[in-house]
């Protein structure tokens, strides 16, 4: 496809997924490209300063935490037609609300080659963090990551609330700790008052915060926390206890599956 990034050249400018803000929770492949980078720019609201510590001690430091989009793509840029080593971090992983491909368009247009390095997204530490699959069967098969819209960036007319909501898909909010209220109210028709919900609070991180509740309570708990930002919000069934054994398996797994088929298969 032509829109797509090809192949990164030796020197190019690097978007690393930094992963939920751990330093221990970075990929191999991250913690070497910002051992050999040269700019490093990150995520000061949601980094833990830890992670920085795998950069050179020579390397430039640029928190992009007060940067709009063209002081950002200025820097790298700059930085590459300098002739240095660029990784542009971004928190959790670059596949969702990184901004990731704006950026990418704008190095396109000025001829400035780049690449992608996935991370750790922040939904997945949540979910291992209180030890939860997202997916059980019979009760959930399917995850549903989105946002709501106050004071950012327009939601299309497809992709509402009450759609998803629809579906008792396992709901993945992000950027929405501020309507924490509003979005249990929009949701309780389809999921009902006693749905669990899970609120995590810069997982990974020192400052991490666990909030457990359902539909009916969790805003309660989330004003008594203070919580306004970094947070992911966890919606469905798969969060309750422990699942029934009886209530479903997997069929990949399930004794009764013909193992033997399976393997003769190829050779027919």
């Amino acid at each position: 496809m032509d829109d797509e990034v090809s192949p990164a050249p030796p020197r190019a400018v690097h978007f690393v997924g930094a992963g939920p803000g751990a330093a221990d929770l970075l990929t191999v492949r991250a913690a070497r490209m910002l051992a050999e980078a040269e700019v490093v720019l990150y995520p000061g609201s949601y980094l833990d300063a830890d992670v920085l510590a795998n950069c050179s001690p020579a390397a430039e430091l640029v928190d992009t935490e007060d940067l709009d989009l063209d002081a950002i793509v200025e820097h790298l840029i700059g930085g590459y037609r300098a002739g240095r080593q660029i990784v542009r971090l971004v928190s959790g992983d670059p596949s969702v609300y990184s901004a990731v491909s704006e950026q990418i368009r704008r190095l396109d247009a000025a001829g400035v080659p780049c690449a992608v390095t996935p991370g750790v997204p922040a939904y997945a530490a949540a979910a291992a963090r209180v030890g939860r699959e997202l997916t059980v069967p019979l009760v959930a098969q399917s995850v549903v990551l989105t946002r709501t819209q106050q004071r950012s960036t327009a939601m299309p007319e497809t992709e509402s609330l009450k759609a998803f909501a629809a579906t008792h898909s396992t709901l993945v909010v992000h950027l929405a700790i501020t309507r924490t209220r509003e979005l249990m109210a929009e949701l309780e028709p389809e999921y009902g008052p006693d749905c669990p919900v899970v609120v995590v609070y810069r997982v990974s991180q020192p400052q991490e915060q666990v909030l457990r509740g359902r539909v009916s309570d969790i805003a309660d708990a989330v004003d008594a926390a203070g919580l306004r930002q970094a947070a992911v919000i966890l919606v469905g069934r798969a969060l309750a206890g422990r699942p029934d054994p009886e209530a479903g398996q997997s069929h990949l797994y399930d004794p009764a599956r013909d193992r033997c088929a399976k393997r003769t298969e190829g050779l027919r």
